[in-house]
Order: structure tokens, then sequence, then C-alpha cells
């Protein structure tokens, strides 16, 4: 039997910053889902030989995809090579590299694809063919965005992580969470949500919510959920202030009871947070504000599972037999 043919596929993009800046965010995994509009979660499986594996979470075509992806960076030769565990059909493998050149005073990426197509269809090969294309191109105009913001990027990100003690079950505790549907009525901030579930544990939320100043905001969001353990979520239409919100539930055995935990990390829209804010306000300003209304939310929502979870504790009437 014939090998299948080996397609490649180059794209390109100049970027007016560093070298080294932009290849610390090809590099950071846990910044993906805050860089790039595709990626919705990344999940750190293993480090060992120099080589990284992560899982990925993405959007593509508003179906999540997941894939496991070993990752090989070398800082000397601004350089991150990548082979996928799993390719979405047609696709039967992928590969490729990062490479981050110096041009100028900023830097020009090369996105590099090795992949075959099942049984070496030309319609299939043409259809992967242009999926490849249009991905590269959305993941490097999204790394020149955030690579040419103004500033200490790292400033530009606020996370943050919130926990309630509950004495009930995490089954209980999860399913509250995961119950989005209900949210409307059982969550004070969420003023109107609908939930597209096609697939099983995959979640498209279209919601308004309240903000503690009373403004409401139409957000979209996409949740992975993990029975009983964790959701993870990406805002698709986040508020005007964040280029980016992604979170995750967490559900986890603690004491006699279970903690439920929130971490939300969100990505500054520098652009929009004078006007939100004011013409005075800082970088710090606008940190500040939006860690404290994630803050807000979250114990919200994590207080009213504790509520909902420990109503359904059994009750014990003493000298019951």
């Amino acid at each position: 039997m014939a090998e299948l043919r080996i397609r490649t596929a180059r794209h390109t993009v100049r970027v007016a910053a560093p070298p080294k800046r932009v290849f610390q965010l090809i590099t950071d995994a846990h910044r993906w889902p805050q860089v790039f509009d595709l990626v919705v979660s990344a999940e750190h499986l293993s480090f060992s030989g120099g080589t990284e594996t992560v899982r990925l979470w993405e959007l593509i075509d508003g179906q999540v995809q997941s894939y496991v992806s070993h990752r090989e960076a070398s800082a000397h030769r601004l350089q991150l090579r990548f082979r996928h565990d799993e390719a979405p059909e047609p696709i039967t493998s992928m590969g490729g590299v990062w490479l981050v050149l110096p041009k100028g005073n900023g830097s020009l990426v090369a996105l590099d694809h090795y992949y075959r197509v099942a049984g070496d269809d030309a319609t299939a090969a043409e259809c992967a063919g242009l999926a490849v294309e249009q991905s590269s191109v959305a993941m490097l105009t999204a790394l020149r965005e955030v690579a040419e913001l103004d500033g200490d990027l790292d400033r530009l990100w606020v996370s943050g992580t919130d926990s309630v003690d509950i004495d009930g079950d995490a089954g209980d505790v999860y399913e509250f969470l995961a119950r989005a549907h209900d949210w409307p009525q059982r969550l004070p901030h969420v003023h109107r949500l609908t939930v597209d579930e096609e697939v099983f544990d995959i979640q498209h939320l279209e919601a308004q919510i309240r903000l503690p100043n009373g403004s409401l905001h139409a957000t979209s969001t996409v949740r992975v959920c993990f029975p009983e353990m964790r959701i993870v979520y990406k805002m698709t239409r986040p508020p005007a202030i964040m280029r980016a919100h992604t979170g995750t539930f967490t559900v986890a055995a603690h004491g006699h009871g279970v903690r439920a935990t929130a971490h939300n990390t969100v990505l500054l829209h520098r652009e929009r947070f004078t006007e939100l804010l004011g013409e005075q306000s800082t970088v710090e300003d606008a940190r500040a504000a939006v860690r404290e209304v994630l803050r807000t939310i979250s114990l919200s929502t994590l207080g009213r599972a504790k509520g909902f979870a420990e109503a359904r504790r059994p009750t014990w009437v003493e000298g019951a037999a």
C-alpha cells in the first residue's frame, strides 16, 4: 500500500514586537486560550525529555474539538516544533513548526504545517488545506494583535481564584454549576440565558449578565464539562473591557465535604478600559475593577451552589431507627 502524500503549508505574518516577546506567547500554552480566539482551554499533561505534552480544546466552525499536542521548544532558534496525536477528519496526521525571525525592529513569524489526508482524496485535501489556512491566518492575526499591545503584557493579564467550602455532596455542587439552564432562576446576576447542548457536556451559552453596577452585558460562552470534577469555559463574546476571558469551576473533596473553586483569567482590552473607566484610568485601575467584578460574581455563584448542595443533605432525626 502506497504511503500517503505529505502535504505542506506555510503562513507568515509581520509583527511589530521583539522576537523574544512573540516567542514567549507562542511557547506559553497556558496563555493560548487568552491569545488565540480558537483555543477554548489548554491542559498541561506532562514534560519529559524537553517535550511538553498539552491537551487543547479548540472551537472550529462552532464545534469543540480536542487533541493532544507534543511540543518541543528551542529558545536558541526561537522555534517550536509540534506533533498532534489526533487530527480532525479527513487529516490522518499533522505536525509542524512555529519559527520567529528578527525583522527590522520587529519579527517575522512563520507557521508551517505538515499533514496527510485520508486516501489522498483530492476533494478532502482541498477541504483540509482550506481549514489549515483559515486556522493559521486566525492564529497569526491574534498573535500579532496581542504581541503588539503597548506596555508590559503581564500587567494586562488578570487572574483570580475564589473558593467556598461546602458541607455537601460533590455531585450536588457539580449539578448546580453544570445546569446553567436553571441559572436565571438561581443566580441574581444572570438576567437571561439560553443553552445549546447538542453534544453532551459541550455547552454553548448566550446570556445577559447584570454587573454589580447594574449594567447589563450580552455574552457568549462555550463550556466543556467533566462530570463531578470541573467545567472549563471561554467567553467568545466577553464584556468590552476584556479582550479574552476564560475560567474553570472545580469541585474537589475537602475535609468532610467539598471545596468549590472558581478560577478566572482575563486579558484586558487596553484600547477600551480608558473609555469605560475614564481618561485618567490606569492599567492598575482596570485590573482592580475587573478583579472585583469577577470576585463578586464568582462568590455569588459558589455561595448559591453551597446553599443548593447543603439543602440536599439528609436530615437525621434524633432517636429515629
